[in-house]
């Protein structure tokens, strides 16, 4: 009995990294303090102590990175962050910054 040799195909396996985006709040003189925690907490799932410090440091340096995420998530917190300042009056904005 005879066995073939099998021919063994070498597979590269390349490890795929997705860009990743920062997700920055920028200060204005209009939204208020209290706004920004709630986005915080409720579209960026920050706790109390890190939403109040993450809010002082966007009204300190003017601006503050909330969170990093692959383009589509980022798009859509920025989304989020926009529909939800736009509802309640607030000119926020919220940009995004590829890593």
């Amino acid at each position: 009995m005879q066995t073939k040799k099998s021919s063994q195909t070498k597979i590269k396996i390349k490890d795929f990294k997705p860009n990743l985006f920062k997700v920055l709040l920028l200060n204005d003189d209009v939204t208020t303090m209290d706004f920004v925690v709630m986005i915080l907490i409720n579209v960026f799932n920050k706790n109390q102590d890190e939403a109040i410090n993450l809010m002082l440091k966007i009204h300190e340096l003017g601006s503050a990175v909330c969170g990093i995420y692959t383009k589509d998530i980022a798009q859509t917190k920025q989304m989020e962050v926009i529909n939800l300042a736009k509802k309640f009056g607030f000119p926020l904005k919220c940009i995004l910054k590829e890593e």
